[in-house]
């Protein structure tokens, strides 16, 4: 099995197992979700195709940012700690970089799973039980690197057992530079973005390690959005 971790979702490569990572939020946000037992979790691209989509859905909420900030007319953000308790069956999510990755990587990817430090060893432990190599794609920002995605795909990379790929190793040793995921979490641009925009106790929430069993993945599209469910 390969272990690689693609720095930028521009870095994306077909793959058996692609592991999408926005530790900050996105992916959190999602674990969180499913953990808490909705059924599914729409990604979308665009604010437009989120708001049409849930337009469409029966039992959803709309939730999503843009640059840290609420969308406009949305029930909620992209705070994982609003997700603790269901408030409906489905939700509709688009975020600035998190769920723009998940679809690139579901139109690329056979297997598209969902991680993040809440479902930490759950996740590793489904991807090895696949067998197949996988990718470790941090969303990151604007299209750029970020500290935590790159600490949060060294720390999945260690738990995976395989040949793994010069990034993969970087990944690793930028991980076990960091004395714990809060130093890691809080180094970066992200970080200071939330904490600009008042949502700086995300960032404790989101290096939770294995606070969830869940492991969300990729079910099918649904137009241009990825459904999301539980394993």
């Amino acid at each position: 099995m390969r272990v690689h971790v693609a720095f930028t979702p521009a870095e994306t490569s077909p793959v058996p197992t692609a592991i999408v990572i926005d530790a900050l939020r996105a992916t959190s946000t999602i674990v969180q979700a499913i953990e808490s037992g909705y059924e599914r979790v729409y990604c979308c691209a665009e604010v437009d195709e989120a708001r049409a989509l849930a337009a469409e859905l029966p039992d959803a909420v709309t939730a999503g940012e843009r640059n840290a900030r609420l969308i406009p007319s949305f029930d909620f953000g992209n705070s994982p700690r609003e997700f603790v308790e269901p408030k409906a069956a489905a939700v509709v999510l688009t975020t600035t970089n998190g769920t723009r990755a998940i679809v690139a990587a579901a139109n690329a990817c056979e297997v598209v799973l969902v991680g993040s430090l809440l479902n930490l060893r759950a996740l590793a432990a489904t991807a090895a039980g696949r067998g197949a190599d996988v990718e470790i794609v941090c969303a990151g920002m604007d299209g750029r690197f970020t500290i935590e995605d790159a600490y949060c795909a060294g720390r999945i990379a260690q738990l995976l057992e395989g040949d793994r790929t010069e990034a993969a190793d970087a990944a690793i040793r930028l991980a076990r530079s960091f004395g714990s995921a809060e130093e890691a979490f809080g180094f970066g641009r992200s970080a200071a973005n939330l904490r600009e925009n008042g949502v700086g106790e995300d960032i404790a929430w989101c290096t939770r390690e294995d606070a969830a069993d869940a492991v969300p993945r990729l079910a099918s599209m649904r137009g241009p959005a990825a459904e999301i469910v539980g394993t």
